[in-house]
């Protein structure tokens, strides 16, 4: 296994294979995401490369790429789009400003399913949070899937968001060395 950190222009010669990892990975429950969202996921990356404090990561088995991961700096004021206002009510306008702007926030994570269980997602993950400004990360998940929430606990990460129990909604993740991680409320 072979773990590299790399630049938007790198990242993007491998955007066929990131493409068919994203579809293998998310394609089954409780993501469900169907083909036209992996080619939207590929389509996103030429715009997301530009993005400030963008980096990314890539796992290699040989010369195969196994898994990736992406991510930037969130910008101030928080943004409104994709499941970031799902964020913001989570947390409330304030702290999302304050725990999550300027923060290095974990936009895709994904390993081949042949992959997974060997570290690489703890090590990519890693990999594009250990340079975090002051140790401040996050990232959103679905909290359908009891697998990525036991994933992210395992390497340290907090929860500070949590919808109701039968909820479908996404969850907020501080990074294990986010200053705020102690201020998260606790579930009950």
């Amino acid at each position: 296994m072979d773990i590299r950190v790399v630049d938007g222009a790198e990242l993007l010669v491998h955007t066929a294979a990131l493409r068919s990892i994203y579809a293998d990975a998310f394609r089954a429950p409780p993501w469900n995401e169907d083909a036209e969202k992996a080619v939207e996921f590929a389509g996103r990356l030429p715009v997301n490369v530009r993005r400030p404090g963008f980096t990314a990561a890539l796992a290699f088995t040989g010369s195969r790429v196994a898994g990736f991961a992406t991510a930037w700096t969130t910008p101030s004021p928080f943004p409104t789009d994709r499941c970031h206002p799902q964020a913001a009510a989570g947390l409330g306008p304030e702290r999302a400003a304050r725990w999550l702007c300027g923060s290095r926030e974990i936009d895709e994570l994904a390993v081949h399913p042949a992959a997974r269980g060997t570290g690489l997602g703890a090590g990519l993950l890693e990999a594009v949070s250990a340079e975090a400004p002051e140790g401040r990360s996050w990232l959103l998940t679905s909290l359908r899937s009891s697998r990525a929430l036991s994933f992210y606990r395992r390497q340290g990460w907090t929860q500070a968001t949590h919808p109701s129990p039968g909820g479908r909604g996404v969850v907020v993740f501080l990074g294990p060395r986010h200053p705020a991680r102690s201020l998260a409320a606790q579930p009950l």
